[in-house]
């Protein structure tokens, strides 16, 4: 049987196996999917990605699908009933800075069409390609991340730091920061072209 030479971040869990194989570092345009990460990234802000991950679906159903019309929209009686979700990560400042995030993203859209095309912009619409041995290799920010974060803090997003950027650049595949060992350089190298 072959084995599959993995990120070791990824190593021994089924749930991140899969999140790793099939979407860590596939570059995403669709403005539905960016939001969905953007939410999920800023109740992970703290805490690590596997426990993010395995709320997903609960953060799904919690979320309105992470409809972002829908959770600009939300009142306070919503919030609170978010509040007593156990199935979520209750934390009432992320809970109130998805809301008031997903406001912000549809003023970003409004001003450039999408978000995609705003966020993408900070990489010139093509994912960078990195060609990390090791995983100590791999920074947790970069010039880019910081700007990112900065222009996003400046437009009323929340939980949006450096280090939480550059995780997002990751998972949307605006960075490819699979280590050159992984099955999956390659191939999310070529989806980018």
């Amino acid at each position: 049987m072959e084995t599959k030479i993995r990120c070791g971040w990824c190593v021994g869990d089924k749930l991140y196996e899969a999140y790793h194989d099939l979407e860590w570092g596939v570059p995403l345009k669709d403005d539905a999917a960016i939001f969905e990460f953007l939410t999920l990234e800023t109740f992970q802000a703290g805490l690590s990605w596997i426990t993010v991950l395995r709320k997903r679906e609960n953060f799904r159903k919690a979320f309105d699908n992470f409809d972002y019309q829908k959770i600009a929209e939300y009142s306070e009686e919503k919030t609170e009933a978010l509040m007593q979700d156990s199935g979520i990560i209750r934390n009432r400042l992320k809970i109130l800075a998805t809301v008031s995030n997903s406001q912000a993203f549809m003023k970003v859209q409004q001003e450039f069409g999408s978000f995609a095309r705003y966020i993408w912009g900070f990489v010139d619409n093509n994912p960078l390609q990195n060609s990390w041995k090791t995983l100590s290799e791999v920074p947790a920010t970069t010039a880019i991340s910081d700007a990112l974060s900065k222009d996003l803090k400046k437009r009323g997003f929340k939980f949006v730091g450096s280090t939480v950027m550059y995780a997002h650049m990751q998972a949307t595949g605006m960075v490819n920061d699979h280590v050159i060992g992984c099955f999956r350089h390659l191939e999310v190298k070529q989806k980018s072209q």
